[in-house]
């Protein structure tokens, strides 16, 4: 059978693209081994933010007593909060297949490997081959948990983030190994729900991408919640043989080991590019990822890849950008390229982190002469009255042009707030320019607009 646009993958880069390739009139069709959604509809994005809502109600119903109310015998159902999250996955897998059914695109179901010509072979769940071909065929196949040779993950006491969203049951105690978003999300969810849970993290900061302000009081946070945060450490091995785990930890003042239930690895993702036809078609590679030009062409012609198996940030929001600006080229649409220093980054631990643009460290490092600007959640009305004053906003702007470098929150809500330093930057707007619009009172993101008046010597409520 014969496409314009084939897409290998149907996570949030290749189902927006091939929703997308439909809209600008191409026969498009999506090959997915799996459920609809990928990864991040089915086992990451979504259901993780079931779980986390879930640990946020467990948390509000634990703390009535500080807004003037009462309940008795509050408990939890860990069964039915898995199954919640499992719910919510599927609800929105089956709402990409309507999605699919809507704009005409062919979901072809098995396991795609790309062939010389603009070929796809596709292998069905029994074995059956069957040979497609496109003008354009787009690689979409996303990653997966990254294994340490240290860390083998077994599925059962030394797992990846799918099965710590279906684990039979509550571990008493948990090590998550790294402190990125998914460590630290994960390390938010099981604490919250009762799981005593240690972070170990190699680098000097625990969620170590962002700002270090944010870092510091993510692990002031952490640990005034009860989770252990262990940095500059490393796990070395892990024994599984007794009924837990024993995990050697090299830290700056020597080994030691940790016991727990359960460990879980997340340390990074790998790119599922293994056996899907890209050495047979001679498209090139390095360091794990393919290798495109702004277009997300690879070196070879009618042959494109976006999202996580590409070189740019590993994040949803990205994946669907890259194939929306991927066939709006093939169309012939004047299109602009993707702006990579302004990708929001988001967090849903609590407290949440939203960031955009540099910190203040790359800030200097880049040769910027800086304003900085702070506001703590502390003195926002809104953040008292919720009950929630912990974080802050801080903005990075160049002191002689005003130009919006940075922004980082750290906070309730926050990444519901990032969209307008996003869009402020987009805009080329300057410091002066956010301070004199008018922000609503009384509301979090009132503490944007303070943040920028701290950063040009005008704060009011500071």
């Amino acid at each position: 059978m014969k496409y314009d646009i084939i897409v290998i993958g149907s996570g949030p880069g290749g189902y927006v693209t091939a929703i997308r390739a439909s809209q600008l009139g191409f026969k498009t069709a999506v090959v997915e081994k799996e459920s609809l959604g990928g990864i991040c509809l089915n086992w990451g994005c979504i259901p993780t933010k079931a779980l986390l809502k879930s640990a946020q109600v467990y948390d509000y119903l634990k703390h009535v007593d500080e807004y003037g109310l009462k309940a008795e015998a509050i408990d939890k159902d860990f069964d039915a909060v898995i199954k919640r999250s499992r719910g919510v996955a599927d609800g929105m897998s089956k709402g990409v297949q309507f999605l699919m059914k809507k704009n005409k695109i062919d979901v072809i179901d098995g396991f795609g490997k790309i062939k010389t010509g603009k070929k796809v072979d596709v292998t069905a769940e029994d074995g059956t081959v069957t040979e497609y071909s496109a003008d354009h065929i787009i690689i979409a196949t996303g990653a997966r948990s990254r294994q340490l040779p240290s860390l083998p993950q077994d599925g059962k006491k030394v797992i990846g983030y799918r099965e710590a969203m279906t684990l039979p049951q509550q571990p008493k105690s948990m090590i998550v190994v790294g402190s990125g978003a998914i460590g630290v999300e994960f390390a938010h969810f099981y604490n919250a729900m009762g799981t005593e849970v240690t972070i170990v993290e190699y680098m000097p900061n625990i969620v170590p991408v962002e700002d270090k302000d944010v870092s510091k009081q993510m692990e002031r946070s952490f640990k005034k919640s009860g989770i252990k945060v262990m940095t500059n450490s490393s796990v070395e091995s892990v024994d599984t043989s007794g009924d837990g785990v024993k995990a050697t930890v090299k830290t700056k003042k020597g080994e030691q080991v940790l016991e727990a239930d359960i460990v879980l690895s997340a340390v990074g993702i790998k790119t599922n590019i293994e056996n899907i036809g890209l050495e047979d078609v001679g498209i090139v590679t390095d360091r794990d990822k393919i290798l495109v030009n702004d277009w997300y062409q690879t070196n070879i012609p009618g042959y494109y890849a976006i999202g996580d198996v590409t070189p740019g940030p590993a994040l949803a929001h990205v994946a669907s950008a890259e194939g929306i600006t991927c066939v709006e080229k093939i169309a012939g649409l004047h299109t602009e390229t993707i702006d990579y220093g302004n990708i929001p980054g988001c967090t849903y631990a609590t407290p949440e982190i939203a960031s955009v643009g540099l910190t203040e460290e790359k800030a200097k490092e880049q040769g910027y002469d800086i304003k900085v600007g702070k506001f703590p959640f502390s003195a926002s009305g809104k953040a008292k009255a919720a009950g929630t004053p912990e974080g802050f906003v801080k903005v990075i702007f160049d002191a002689k042009y005003g130009e919006w470098l940075g922004c980082h929150m750290i906070g309730a809500g926050v990444t519901d707030m990032i969209a307008e330093a996003v869009l402020g930057r987009k805009l080329e707007t300057t410091g002066h320019e956010v301070l004199k619009a008018v922000h609503p009172h009384p509301t979090m993101s009132e503490a944007v607009m303070e943040a920028v008046a701290d950063a040009y010597d005008e704060v009011i409520h500071l």
